[in-house]
């Protein structure tokens, strides 16, 4: 895999590139006038000994020119075009610079340690509060997602995906044992005394449906079915059927009226003996499975399942294309919501930060050799004029100003051996 042929240039590189040129044209005029300073000087030197001193500047000056522009050129060239031996530095050690550039970002700056450290200054859970509670990203965020769901439901209609959904929602059902849940709720509604209210309510229910002139009437005939014939004729039916209500009803007013009456207590050992039961006996608990394995294969339920997918995906489907916004805006509201409490729970962007940090540090740890790798080869593809040109554009300048410190430095140099030589000729 390469890269393009050609970097992109930008407007700063241009600028760059404008004054490197200058730079350079002020470097090379540099060397050229210390050499026309010395060519003068060194005719001027039998009219006054003092342009010796500036003769040996001068000449000292323009051999350290010449000695850092040849080093800077060498770096990126062949000085003069000459094939001159450890010249074109960078080009001709461009596999070796690339493989050592990857080891080194790999060996510094993907290591463990370093990694995890600049990873931990990073607040991740602060910036997703920040991006959930713009209210414009949460909208934008809310129909990206409506565009992908209507993908989403598609994709796994086609894929077979939502079969093996079912099929693995009604294996985890069945696996369910429903006896201990069950005797579980009930335990706990018995403890807490929820059943008395349910007891209460019974009791209600039946006073009321005993004294309907329906009910009356049935029980009447029931009883006048199963009495004697003499008593019919005497209406005892009537009698017997009323003290019957009427001893029900006073029942039931007694034990509602007395949150002690041990009715109550007998309505508590009858749950409580069911629950017992129910927990503990196999014949309970295989009756309830067989219950939910009858519901799960009816028609009925699998009809329902896909009536609600259907009606799901048609809603879905209608809030993408922006015929409804009640599906967008409540994921809106609901991401902006989210936003808002996680800005307010340290504890849990704690959580967030942490699970993150470790996420990436094992991601980079497991890729680091492949980045290095990447890098490398990349470097490797690169087109080298074109990479040199780039370099020179940035790092050239300072570059041309190491032209200039070896003139000046060869210059004071040579003024200072000179004028040690003149010395000791004096004496």
């Amino acid at each position: 895999m390469t890269l393009p042929a050609t970097f992109v240039v930008t407007a700063a590189d241009a600028e760059r590139a404008a004054e490197l040129r200058r730079v350079k044209w002020l470097a090379t005029g540099v060397l050229a006038a210390t050499f026309v300073i010395f060519i003068v000087a060194r005719s001027l030197l039998p009219v006054h000994p003092a342009f010796g001193f500036i003769a040996a500047f001068a000449e000292a000056a323009t051999i350290g020119g010449l000695a850092d522009w040849y080093a800077v050129v060498a770096l990126f060239k062949r000085p003069l075009g000459l094939p001159i031996p450890h010249t074109a530095i960078i080009q001709s050690n461009q596999q070796r610079i690339a493989e050592k550039l990857g080891e080194f970002i790999e060996n510094n700056f993907l290591e463990a340690g370093p990694v995890e450290a600049k990873l931990r200054q990073i607040d991740f859970g602060s910036f997703i509060a920040e991006w959930l509670r713009d209210r414009k990203r949460a909208e934008d965020l809310a129909r990206f997602v409506l565009r992908m769901l209507p993908e989403a439901f598609a994709a796994t209609e086609t894929s077979g995906l939502l079969k093996f959904i079912n099929r693995r929602v009604t294996a985890q059902i069945l696996s369910i044992d429903l006896a201990p849940i069950a005797a579980g709720a009930l335990r706990g509604f018995v403890q807490e005394g929820k059943h008395e209210g349910l007891l209460d309510d019974i009791l209600r229910v039946m006073h009321q449906t005993l004294t309907r002139q329906e009910t009356m009437a049935v029980i009447r005939d029931k009883v006048r079915a199963e009495m004697p014939t003499l008593l019919k004729l005497y209406r005892a039916d009537k009698f017997v059927v009323n003290r019957i209500i009427a001893s029900a009803t006073k029942f039931f007013e007694e034990v509602r009226n007395d949150p002690e009456h041990p009715f109550r207590g007998e309505f508590d050992r009858m749950l409580l003996s069911f629950v017992e039961r129910l927990g503990g006996d196999k014949a309970f608990a295989d009756r309830i499975n067989g219950l939910k394995r009858d519901l799960l294969a009816r028609p009925e339920l699998a009809n329902l399942g896909r009536a609600i997918w259907s009606n799901v995906k048609d809603f879905i489907e209608r809030s993408a294309s922006g015929e409804s916004q009640v599906l967008q805006q409540q994921l809106a509201r609901m991401f902006v919501e989210a936003g808002e409490a996680l800005a307010g729970d340290a504890e849990l962007r704690g959580e967030i930060n942490q699970g993150l940090v470790a996420i990436l540090r094992t991601v980079v740890a497991e890729q680091k050799s492949g980045v290095s790798t990447f890098i490398a080869d990349q470097m490797k593809a690169w087109d080298m004029e074109q990479l040199l040109q780039l370099i020179e554009v940035n790092v050239g300048k300072d570059l041309q100003y190491i032209r200039f410190n070896g003139s000046v430095i060869g210059g004071l140099a040579g003024l200072a051996l000179y004028t040690l030589e003149y010395a000791l000729r004096l004496l």
